[in-house]
């Protein structure tokens, strides 16, 4: 009984070889340059998509919640810039009296940007699922909205739990007539939490923006991959940032701008770079293709 699928297999046995498969046919692919695009529209996207998130969900649990949450899981996307996003964030929420329905239609618009460029990217990523069948338009139109709704029920989910964690931190517990507090476990207990929800937010971003139905344990692959990936280079970020970065020297007032787009640059990579994994999982059975024609390159001729 084989216990193993065989792309499992030639994975295990082939580790080097299957990562180097990745790597050319992300190069191929143009994947750095797909990546500055998710960058670019999610930096366009993510506040537009924070301030509706927080003005939606604010009728249901305390903004200052909310707002605490979000700079806690905020800092695991761009490391050392949270606290200034959301000090944004609630300046533009004292200010609600400003918004009207042509602004909140026009945030709605942009906060759905990044997911439209993100589907755009997936679909050169999976181009051999793209020939085999299409997604019907209307589908394409809707799926960030409802992507987004999603993440808003995510956003309510976690803050419940870390609110219910938080007060957890607070215990103690008394073992043999020695007290204990309980804010080391809970401080781990919200790691793991993050930890696996942004392994669930990948897995379903690999599960919705390609088109045809991937298998869970696929999407899973790519997610636990991206995850890992993103964790050790987050920990660095964050190292750099406060240890050797002289970034706020050379740009600036434009400091907070110029990390978050790299830090979304780099995620943006891994995030593609994920999908490449399962791309080329689920191709290994077939022969590598080869790279595409370069309209960029001119081939000399001999006169």
């Amino acid at each position: 009984m084989r216990i193993l699928s065989h792309q499992a297999e030639y994975v295990i046995k082939n580790p080097g070889r299957f990562a180097w498969r990745v790597l050319k046919a992300f190069k191929n692919n143009q994947g750095l340059l797909l990546a500055g695009a998710v960058a670019y529209y999610a930096l366009l996207s993510i506040v537009p998509l924070l301030i509706l998130s927080v003005i939606a969900l604010s009728h249901f649990v305390d903004r200052g919640e909310l707002l605490m949450t979000l700079g806690r899981y905020l800092e695991w996307l761009m490391p050392g810039q949270a606290r200034a996003i959301v000090a944004e964030l609630r300046h533009f929420l004292d200010n609600g009296d400003v918004v009207g329905w042509v602004l909140l239609g026009t945030m709605l618009f942009f906060s759905s940007l990044a997911f439209t460029v993100l589907e755009n990217a997936m679909s050169v990523i999976f181009l051999h699922r793209i020939a085999a069948r299409k997604r019907r338009y209307w589908i394409s139109v809707l799926l960030p909205y409802c992507y987004i709704l999603s993440l808003g029920f995510g956003l309510l989910v976690v803050t419940l739990v870390s609110a219910s964690l938080q007060a957890i931190g607070e215990e103690s517990v008394r073992v043999l007539g020695h007290e204990f507090s309980l804010s080391g476990v809970s401080g781990v207990l919200l790691y793991l939490l993050g930890l696996v929800g942004e392994i669930f937010v990948l897995t379903s971003v690999y599960l919705v923006m390609p088109v045809g139905r991937l298998s869970v344990q696929h999407a899973l692959i790519g997610g636990v991959t991206a995850a890992l990936l993103w964790e050790i280079t987050r920990h660095v970020l964050a190292w750099y940032y406060a240890t050797l970065s002289k970034v706020n020297v050379v740009y600036g007032s434009l400091t907070t701008a110029i990390v978050v787009l790299l830090s979304l640059e780099i995620a943006a990579t891994l995030l593609l770079l994920g999908a490449q994994v399962i791309s080329e999982y689920e191709r290994i059975d077939k022969p590598e293709e080869p790279a595409p024609a370069n309209p960029l390159q001119v081939d000399e001729k001999p006169v």
